[in-house]
Parts: C-alpha cells; structure tokens; sequence
C-alpha cells in the first residue's frame, strides 16, 4: 500500500525497479504495476535493451496481460530497428511469442531482414523465427514466397545436423502456417516409417504423435491437389453438451426454435470437431433443418461451424487466431465449413437476451459477409 501512495511520484527509473521487483517477490499487483507500466509507456525511449527483455519476462512470469505497454514496446523497437541487431530483435520478438503478443508491424520488418540475410538462419535462430511466427500466425504481407523460400532453404541446408525431434517441430510449425517443406517432409516420412521418430518410451511421446498427426493432415489438406469434398463424413458425439457449452445450445433453441435445426459435438474426419453445425440455403438466410439435408448432400447447401474458443487461443489484445486455431480454420474452410470463432468468456458474460441476439447476428448477418470479425486471416 505503501507502493501506492508514492507511485504518482516514482521516478521512470524507480518504477523500473518496483516493476522488477514484484518478479522477484512473485508478487502481481495489478494497481501497482499498471501504474509503472505507464511510467513506462512515457519513458520507453530511454529504456535500454535488456530492460525491454527483462519488462516482457517479467509479464510473462507474472501473468500480467496489457496490451498498451506491449503495444509501446513493440513499437519503440519497430521505431528503431535500424539501431539493434537481428540477434536483439529475434530475442524480443521470443519474449512477445511467449505472451502470445503478435507485433505485427515488426514481424513484417524482420521477415525482410531475413529474406536480406538468410545466412543468419542457422538452426537455433531457425527454429525460434518457426516457432515465433507460426504460434502467433503472421505471414509477411509483401514478401511472403521469399519469406518462405527463405525458411525451406534454411531449413533444408540444416538437415544433415538437424535432430528428429527439431525437423518434427520445424516441419510442423511451417505447416501450421500452411506451407509445406517438401525435402523436409520427406526426410520426416522416412524416419517415421523406421519408427526412428517417435519411441515408444519418449516423454513426450503425445505431443509428438500430436504434432506428427497435423503434419500429415497439412500435407493433405493444404496440398494444392486437395479438392472440396462433396460429402464430408460425421458422427455425433454421445456424450452430452459440456457445462461451458450449456448456454450456447440454450441460445441457439431460442433462435432457430428447435434442437433438429443444428448439430452438436460434431466429430469429422482427421480428429477435428465442431461445438456446433449449421446449415443454410445458399443465399445464407435460411437456416436448414439437419435431417432434411443428411441423406442427400447439396453442394448448394452452406455448413457453418460455431467454434466456442477460450481467449488465450486469441494473439493477445485481438481476434487474430494464434497458429493452432488458424490452421483448424483452414481446414475445416477446406473440408466446405464458414468458420465462426467465439470467445466463449466473452459469451458467458453476456446476458441470455444478449447471447441469442449474438447468435442472430454471426449466423445471419456475417455469414453473408466475407470480411468479419470471426472470419480472420486465411495464410495460404
């Protein structure tokens, strides 16, 4: 409380320190470092480098999500990128990467500097722009082929030294974001075949199948030879609609006025599901019954899929989907859905009169709409 009294006071060094200080106490005071985040935010031009590092940590440990002190950072390094090395920046844009802040403007500068200087890419650095870029979901807007024809090269020049579990985790982050390394892949199919690549004691033998899974449904779906099926195979689940899910299937009773207009828990092929399906006439104003349109697939018939997402699978401070939710839009886009993301807390707040009127609106009015707030960034 002490703190408190005084921090109108703190000089721009001092609230540094007390910033700093609650990491080390573990300590998240939110009255306390708002208010040294804004010191901050007005003193960000004479913050040195290592601070810049030290303050995102230092978020990161605390827990502590503001997006106007990252946003000041951000831009402070974008302002002056000519000043710090590729070595600095890709060090910060790591500490952005674990926030799950995107600096996008930033991420566009690099991605120029790369495709300058691939010879920076050597296998640590590769591997971190990877995971930078495809967790947070940024393809560079002016220099994308380059950008990643930069990667593969790099990519590929690594892999005589490369490790399986690196060449896993690289090819599936290129993959997320919805390129395919082809020498990558088929080095990786090969040691898969061997069963050299997952062991059956590995620790983390999971994420890897998991990872190996997304690599394989990417070279399907995302391979230019993929074409729109005219049916997709589905099963409801038998288990009941989660707690979490319990309003949105309310809601949607209230709007269409019957359970037999949308289907729940939807199970689809390469283990991806939908909270909720849809379905609708072609002009996107009528919604369809599902028994009337399972039996005899229409390809006029539009399917939407109501995805009901937590907010940490959001970049922070946006409606920008990180890599994971991005490429399962892609493919469920691929697979003949209109994705609709909704951040489920947000929805939980809102009022039962709020959520049907919600409801209303994604389905009716941004269905007919290529361009909306659930409709996001596509990278491919």
């Amino acid at each position: 409380m002490a703190v408190l009294k005084e921090i109108d006071h703190l000089t721009f060094p001092n609230a540094l320190r007390v910033f700093l200080a609650l990491v080390a106490m573990n300590y998240c005071s939110y009255p306390i470092l708002t208010a040294c985040s804004k010191k901050i935010q007005e003193n960000v031009h004479d913050v040195p480098f290592r601070h810049l590092i030290l303050i995102l940590e230092a978020c990161h440990t605390l827990q502590y999500r503001n997006v106007k002190l990252f946003s000041a950072l951000a831009d402070y390094v974008n302002s002056t990128a000519c000043l710090w090395d590729k070595r600095q920046i890709i060090l910060f844009l790591s500490a952005c990467e674990a926030l799950g802040f995107q600096p996008s403007e930033l991420m566009e500068i690099f991605a120029e500097k790369l495709t300058e200087d691939p010879e920076f890419l050597n296998l640590k650095n590769l591997l971190i722009v990877l995971r930078v870029y495809s967790r947070l979901n940024y393809v560079p807007r002016v220099q994308k082929h380059r950008f990643f024809e930069t990667l593969q090269s790099g990519l590929n020049k690594c892999l005589p030294q490369i490790s399986d579990t690196e060449l896993l985790k690289a090819a599936y982050s290129l993959c997320i974001l919805g390129y395919l390394p082809h020498q990558a892949l088929d080095e990786l199919l090969q040691k898969d075949s061997k069963d050299e690549l997952i062991l059956s004691d590995d620790l983390y033998k999971e994420q890897k199948e998991m990872m190996l899974r997304c690599v394989k449904t990417c070279m399907e779906l995302d391979s230019p030879s993929f074409t729109k099926p005219a049916f997709v195979v589905t099963e409801n689940s038998p288990s009941l609609v989660s707690l979490s899910l319990r309003k949105a299937q309310e809601a949607l009773i209230e709007l269409l006025g019957d359970e037999n207009m949308f289907r729940q828990n939807v199970q689809l092929p390469y283990k991806y599901h939908v909270d909720f399906e849809i379905r609708m006439d072609s002009e996107g104003k009528k919604v369809l019954p599902i028994t009337a349109t399972d039996d005899h697939p229409d390809p006029s018939v539009q399917r939407l899929a109501l995805l009901f997402v937590p907010l940490s699978t959001f970049c922070v401070g946006t409606t920008h989907p990180q890599g994971k939710l991005a490429m399962k839009k892609r493919h469920l886009n691929k697979l003949g859905y209109h994705v609709i993301l909704i951040q489920n807390r947000k929805f939980q707040e809102m009022t039962k009169e709020d959520a049907v009127e919600f409801l209303k609106g994604k389905i009716y009015l941004e269905n007919t709409s290529s361009s909306s707030e659930a409709t996001v960034q596509d990278n491919n």
